[in-house]
């Protein structure tokens, strides 16, 4: 039985550049590149050298806590370059890509038929088992857990974020078999979420062998961790998995097509951008091609990959993430304003009403990467409560992590979120402090001590 969820708190950020609706079709990039860094808890071992030739498909390395976990080559081509970081440890392997590419072929007729352990060992094996994730810890889903229930997000209330009905509206049987194959991999439900308030096309309340739930409210209406929070909250020894829309389409089609095609659609949007809409494109694509044909403003900015909230700034010669499906470019902010916040702020976002900008409900701002102070005293304001809508106290659970008590992380709900909830109270704060990094130093302490 389907359900209607109203949030309350969250805030809506405005900001200018949203994709217009046109799907602007791209040569395949030059390279593209899989980074590991990509990959929460991933200490990869390389399968590859410089030079080889691969196909798409073919294993580029493995993750040593699991060998089955196989990350595999986007595209078809020769390992251009293996780009390290500190200690040897591996950034990014770097493809030179064919002009159309090479798949290495896979024998799906008889996987449709698999029973849960067969199926699972088929995912693994063809590189699809990355794109599923878990909560606790937001991870790549451990493939020795069943999860008591599946998410898939259908909406996304993050700045700029794509829409996903426009980007899926012509892979309904893809999709379909991607939920399917989801399926058989829980005993629970199948829960895909949608906006109550959008127009949405068949590919999502046309699917069958789910349970769809409608979703009101501001941002992070959008995000899974409130998702699963509203609907099937997580306690300890418990897992949860969840798997983006167009990686459910990815699924799919190593079902359909025999062949890992990580064809994707991503959204350029920001300020910055001259022409904002969606481009057709890879998983790991060098976006070079994609912000100069959309092209960006003749000053300093910032590129994105992701939304402003999530994202991780990237060089005009990096790659798109593994897992976004938005680029984002945004003013550096690091000129100086005239009279500062004395000034009467009418261009200036706020959540309080401490300029008149907040006479503008409707208005859409061009917001730039100044954080308009420092970090100060970490106090119980009352402001992350405000958007904040989990029945969890975020100030005191980010204290009980930075004093690494893990009794009472658990006891606040440390098992229900990840850096993304706690996106918009980093947003808001006045203390600047950094929320989202905090999260993730508790998450790892607590899998480390509790496994």
């Amino acid at each position: 039985m389907s359900k209607n969820i109203k949030i309350k708190k969250g805030l809506n950020i405005s900001l200018k550049g949203e994709a217009i609706k046109e799907i602007v079709s791209l040569p395949l990039p030059e390279t593209a590149a899989l980074k590991p860094p990509d990959f929460i808890n991933v200490t990869p071992k390389l399968l590859v050298n410089e030079g080889d030739e691969v196909t798409a498909g073919t294993p580029l390395f493995f993750d040593t806590a699991d060998e089955r976990i196989r990350f595999c080559s986007p595209v078809s081509g020769e390992v251009a370059e293996i780009v390290r970081g500190e200690k040897r440890r591996i950034m990014e392997v770097r493809i030179l890509a064919d002009k159309e590419i090479r798949y290495t072929p896979v024998d799906s007729t008889a996987a449709r038929n698999f029973d849960r352990s067969k199926l699972i060992d088929f995912l693994l094996y063809n590189g699809a088992w990355p794109l599923i994730r878990q909560r606790p810890y937001g991870t790549i889903a451990s493939p020795n857990d069943e999860p008591k229930s599946i998410f898939i997000p259908a909406f996304d209330t993050n700045p700029l974020a794509p829409d996903y009905n426009f980007l899926l509206k012509d892979s309904i049987p893809e999709f379909q078999a991607g939920v399917t194959i989801l399926k058989k991999l829980t005993s629970g439900k199948v829960h895909i979420n949608i906006a109550a308030t959008a127009t949405t096309t068949t590919v999502f309340t046309g699917c069958t062998g789910i349970q769809l739930n409608r979703f009101e409210g501001p941002h992070p209406a959008g995000n899974v961790g409130v998702q699963i929070h509203h609907l099937d909250p997580i306690s300890k020894g418990e897992k949860v998995w969840w798997v983006n829309p167009q990686d459910v389409v990815i699924i799919g089609r190593l079902f359909t097509l025999g062949r890992l095609d990580c064809s994707k659609i991503i959204a350029l949007t920001g300020s910055e951008v001259l022409k904002p809409a969606y481009y057709s494109t890879i998983t790991g694509a060098a976006i070079k091609n994609i912000t100069r044909d959309g092209g960006l403003a003749e000053k300093e900015h910032r590129i994105i990959s992701g939304n402003v909230l999530t994202g991780h700034q990237i060089s005009p010669e990096g790659y798109l993430g593994f897992y976004d499906a938005q680029l984002t470019v945004i003013p550096e902010g690091n000129s100086p304003q005239f009279m500062g916040w004395l000034a009467p702020g009418l261009e200036k976002f706020s959540l309080s009403r401490t300029f008149l900008s907040w006479l503008q409900p409707h208005k859409k701002y061009t917001l730039n990467t100044n954080l308009y102070g420092e970090e100060r005293p970490f106090v119980v304001s009352g402001e992350y409560e405000k958007v904040f809508p989990m029945d969890i106290y975020p100030v005191q659970l980010l204290k009980s992590i930075l004093i690494e008590d893990v009794e009472l992380m658990e006891q606040l709900g440390i098992y229900e979120v990840v850096e993304e909830d706690f996106a918009l109270c980093e947003f808001i704060c006045t203390s600047k402090i950094e929320s989202q990094e905090i999260i993730r130093r508790g998450l790892n302490l607590i899998q480390k001590e509790l496994g």
